[in-house]
């Protein structure tokens, strides 16, 4: 009893309840917190750690979140003090790299202008038949195509020569070519020529006539050039031939057709639709059985996954074209090429346009029997037309834009069958300005019996017989070893200075490109190369075999080069071609600048597939760099290439060949941004000045002091060595005191 009553004493006292409110309290304390493990300081290592066996900890149990914590307010201006830092860094490196620039402009300028009071300054322009000089050597072989004409000239003293480029029928060959007739129902004879060049005109500063087999020792003069297409000068009384009446794409098939034992005149569907990424290729077969049924759907092999675009068809025949998978007979083995001759609607044909369409067809197509055929690829920049729902509407724009002899040889094309052609392509990256080659490719798909194709500029001129420039330059590229190829490929050649194209060039390459070249495709997950593989594991165990002999994929008359790091100003336009560990701008990738180049269909096929996929690059890479990923054959072909200033070879290499290891291409490119005034006095690149004022010169109109009736008198008829000339735009007849000039910027 005592001891059950004493805790209610002790309650009851102050001093009692003071004590209970203590212990109870204490309690609480360790009931609420008796379930964390005691910690002991361990005092010899002075770190802390549990007095008994650790709880297990669970494995997926997330660590408790820090509190956040405010940064102060001297970390927040640290912070800012190390971006402003890195920011000033930025732009004092930006305004150092500009002032480079200029100082780099300046010295151009500088020099360029120093050469203007050389002998030797503006050679180009003002050479004439009067100052020809004829004893030049010449091979035999260039001899036997010349044939002394019978009628002299009326306007010169020297003997004029008719020039025949083409290869003499071999008897022993089967087939023959059969000949073809022209616009006036007999066989189109040849131009004429004279031997030799003006004595001052310039040497090539790039490129040569020898290493391409050509002869450079001719002179063209516009009379005897384009006489026999239609050109007359003023005091001309004879009636002009009723060019309208003409109608070339029937002549160009009837030529064809003539020599069809000698060609595959069929042609084989696109192999890469069902061989190469087949579970991702869309199969695209109706570009490969239209034409008659109007508006056909494409299909997938596989997995259907592409959308359905409704096709606008180029061809406006209806011959029965190969279907994917079904065999045929094939009749020859000669190859074909199409030229494909860019224009756009809203264009004015001057009559020298006229001319040199006439001379290309006659010189191409008619005279080698159906080899090559002219097409007119006419671009129609107004969507308004419904050129692919109405064929009221597309001969309309037809009648509206080509002149009446071309119009069987026109093919219109528009954005709008492009972008439906290519679903996975932005419609906004689908255009002519970034990708001019959809519409070549669109062609190749819809032709298939051409095995090469020429996108050939509308703004360019070849002063010298076209049959016989173009297959000099598929020679070239044809005898050419792949063996260091893509390396010799980035560099212009300078033959002042790099010597023998096959010895000493070659080998200079080599050895500044070390270990650092192409040999065969590079190894890419993303990529299926459908070129060869190379025969050999290391390059310096081919001698210079692999690749002789093989057609090329892509000629390119500039160097096809390295964009990276040059500050070219579309390095970066591709799309695609990429995956989880390969960023789309660290592609490999070349480019060359100006489109002017033959193409293979192989090359085109595996471009439509790439394509198809997504993969998309703009049009002055896309050729070059497929070619490059794909192991195909490509060859830049050094033509011969001339400046208005007597530039020595040391001073082209450090201007134009400014790369680390002596390319065109890569840091310090003449190509890049701000640098391309370098080319103002070339006669090859789209900015170039020299172009026009020889080619209206050439015409026998005045520019800038040159040229025109009365000079003539005094000085002669201008003539010209054959070169490619670009750009040269809008030729007609000048007003006195006129001068050309390019109003592209540079910068």
């Amino acid at each position: 009893m005592m001891l059950a009553i004493q805790p209610r004493r002790l309650l009851a006292r102050p001093k009692g309840l003071l004590l209970f409110a203590i212990f109870t309290a204490t309690l609480y304390w360790i009931l609420l917190h008796g379930s964390a493990t005691p910690q002991t300081a361990r005092w010899f290592d002075g770190s802390a750690g549990p007095a008994e066996a650790t709880l297990q900890e669970d494995p997926n149990a997330k660590p408790a979140p820090l509190p956040v914590t405010e940064p102060s307010k001297d970390e927040d201006n640290r912070q800012l003090e190390a971006e402003a830092q890195q920011n000033a860094e930025e732009e004092r490196k930006k305004e150092e790299e500009d002032q480079r620039e200029e100082s780099l402009r300046e010295q151009f300028d500088k020099e360029y202008e120093a050469l203007a009071k050389e002998h030797g300054a503006d050679k180009l322009f003002g050479q004439t038949l009067n100052t020809l000089e004829p004893a030049k050597k010449r091979s035999h072989a260039i001899l036997e195509h010349l044939t002394p004409a019978k009628a002299k000239a009326y306007f010169t003293d020297h003997q004029p020569y008719f020039y025949n480029p083409y290869p003499k029928n071999n008897e022993k060959t089967k087939p023959q070519q059969v000949p073809c007739d022209g616009p006036d129902g007999t066989q189109p004879g040849d131009i004429q020529v004279f031997l030799g060049q003006p004595a001052e005109f310039p040497e090539p500063g790039f490129g040569s006539y020898d290493i391409l087999g050509m002869d450079g020792n001719l002179c063209y003069e516009r009379e005897t050039r384009l006489g026999m297409y239609g050109y007359q000068t003023d005091n001309d009384t004879s009636r002009p031939y009723d060019w309208d009446k003409v109608r070339w794409g029937q002549l160009q098939e009837k030529c064809a057709r003539k020599n069809k034992a000698r060609f595959d005149m069929q042609g084989h569907p696109n192999p890469f639709l069902t061989t190469v990424y087949s579970r991702q290729n869309s199969s695209d077969m109706e570009l490969n059985s239209h034409i008659e049924s109007g508006p056909i759907h494409a299909e997938s092999h596989l997995h259907n996954e592409y959308p359905k675009p409704t096709v606008r068809t180029l061809r406006r025949d209806t011959r029965d074209l190969p279907k994917a998978g079904k065999s045929k007979q094939i009749h020859g083995s000669e190859s074909r090429t199409a030229v494909l001759l860019r224009t756009y609607t809203g264009k004015l044909y001057s009559e020298n346009d006229q001319q040199v369409i006439r001379s290309l067809i006659t010189e191409l197509s008619l005279r080698t029997g159906g080899q090559y055929q002219v097409f007119l690829f006419v671009h129609v920049k107004d969507t308004a037309y419904a050129i692919w729902d109405d064929e009221g509407t597309y001969q309309y724009v037809l009648d509206k834009n080509v002149p009446p002899e071309f119009r069987d040889i026109a093919v219109l094309w528009n954005d709008e069958a492009t972008q439906t052609m290519y679903p996975k392509i932005d419609p906004k990256k689908a255009t002519v300005h970034v990708s001019q080659w959809l519409s070549v490719q669109k062609f190749a798909q819809e032709f298939p019996e051409f095995d090469y194709i020429w996108n050939w500029e509308i703004d360019a001129r070849v002063t010298g017989h076209h049959y016989d420039f173009v297959e000099k330059l598929a020679t070239f590229a044809k005898r050419q070893p792949r063996r260091g190829l893509w390396e010799r490929n980035e560099r212009y050649y300078i033959p002042s200075i790099h010597g023998d194209y096959d010895t000493k060039f070659r080998k200079e390459v080599e050895h500044v490109s070390g270990k650092d070249t192409v040999w065969g495709a590079p190894k890419l997950p993303f990529v299926k190369p459908v070129g060869p593989k190379p025969p050999v594991a290391d390059p310096e165990d081919d001698n210079y075999k692999w690749g002789v002999g093989e057609e090329a994929d892509l000629i390119t008359v500039a160097p096809i080069f390295n964009p990276i790091n040059s500050s070219w100003i579309s390095s970066n336009e591709l799309w695609g071609f990429n995956d989880s560990t390969h960023a789309t701008t660290d592609l490999p990738r070349r480019a060359t600048i100006v489109t002017h180049s033959r193409v293979s269909k192989r090359l085109l096929d595996i471009m439509h597939v790439e394509n198809l996929r997504g993969n998309h690059i703009s049009s002055e890479m896309v050729t070059q760099t497929t070619a490059l990923l794909h192991g195909l054959k490509a060859v830049y072909a050094p033509m011969p290439v001339f400046f208005d200033r007597p530039w020595k070879g040391k001073d082209l290499a450090k201007w134009f060949n400014g790369g680390l290891k002596g390319e065109s291409g890569g840091i310090g490119s003449a190509m890049g941004w701000g640098r391309e005034a370098r080319y103002r006095g070339t006669t090859w690149y789209y900015r170039a000045n020299p172009p026009q004022r020889m080619y209206l010169n050439f015409m026998g109109w005045e520019d800038t002091n040159v040229g025109g009736k009365l000079w003539e008198d005094d000085h002669g008829r201008p003539c010209l060595p054959p070169m490619l000339l670009h750009p040269v735009k809008d030729i007609e007849p000048t007003e006195p005191g006129y001068k050309s000039e390019s109003n592209l910027p540079y910068s």
